[in-house]
């Protein structure tokens, strides 16, 4: 049986592919995006199997408006694509207030909106899934990219503990956590803050470590999200590249390090002793 596909971010990057490979294989897809003049083309090739609509995922009254009008047209939602998202670039000490509430505004709010909109869809059908597109810099860390991976750490957070919670209903939860891609995630559609030349020396120290790193192919993504949502046990985490590999098992081992090094004093902090 076909899907059908709720994604947000729609228009270009990751979004547009999925939408792209969803709707190859026969699916349906209700497609956000602020500005859907950027999905005529596919309209135009799979007619009614579209459904544009436009949306800013920040505004939350809309976004569950938007979730209704793309229920009541297809009649079921399966799978939901939280990809509205942008990168913002700034060492901590150059971020304004107004660009971090912004990155979260996009990043985790309107993430949690569409969630907490399609949910109760979900738990009636009795099935459902939900696709949460964090990064690497979600389950690491990099400098000038603490605003973003701030964001993503939330956004990270709220799912794993959301998996728990609806399992029994059955919906599945999965966060996709890509290395490097060749999208305008750090083109066009990113936010740089202010420099300060303090940080210059960190900033030249992330690109010459993201030089080294293999970068994706963004049309592959697509196909593989169709493996994702098709599994009959997909994961909660998985990676999207090559280049996450090399990074997150050695800071996961340096963090299990540090734990049993600093074992005593955590104990000592208890009032106990190992």
């Amino acid at each position: 049986m076909s899907k059908i596909w709720f994604v947000t971010g729609s228009s270009r990057g990751f979004g547009r592919h999925f939408v792209e490979a969803a709707l190859s294989r026969g699916d349906k897809v209700a497609a956000t995006a602020r500005n859907t003049e950027s999905l005529s083309d596919l309209v135009a090739a799979h007619g009614d199997a579209i459904l544009p609509l436009a949306l800013d995922v920040t505004d939350k009254a809309a976004v569950t408006a938007t979730v209704k009008q793309a229920h009541e047209h297809f009649g079921r939602l399966d799978v939901v694509v939280n990809n509205a998202g942008y990168g913002l670039f700034g060492a901590v000490e150059e971020l304004s207030e107004q660009e971090i509430r912004d990155q979260f505004e996009t990043n985790f709010f309107g993430a949690m909106w569409v969630t907490q909109a399609v949910l109760p869809y979900l738990r009636d059908q009795g099935d459902g899934h939900i696709v949460q597109i964090s990064t690497v810099g979600g389950v690491a860390t990099f400098p000038t990219l603490g605003g973003y991976g701030a964001s993503k750490w939330a956004l990270e957070g709220l799912s794993d503990a959301l998996a728990q919670e609806v399992a029994s209903f059955g919906v599945k939860v999965t966060l996709v956590e890509p290395g490097g891609f060749a999208t305008d995630w750090a083109g066009s559609s990113a936010a740089q803050a202010q420099p300060l030349p303090a940080y210059d020396s960190a900033r030249d120290a992330v690109a010459a470590a993201f030089a080294g790193l293999k970068i994706g192919d963004p049309t592959a993504a697509g196909p593989a999200l169709l493996k994702i949502v098709d599994a009959e046990n997909p994961p909660l985490r998985v990676f999207f590249g090559t280049a996450p590999l090399q990074v997150v098992p050695q800071v996961y081992a340096e963090r299990l390090k540090t734990w049993e090094e600093w074992a005593e004093l955590s104990a000592e902090a208890e009032g106990a002793s190992v």
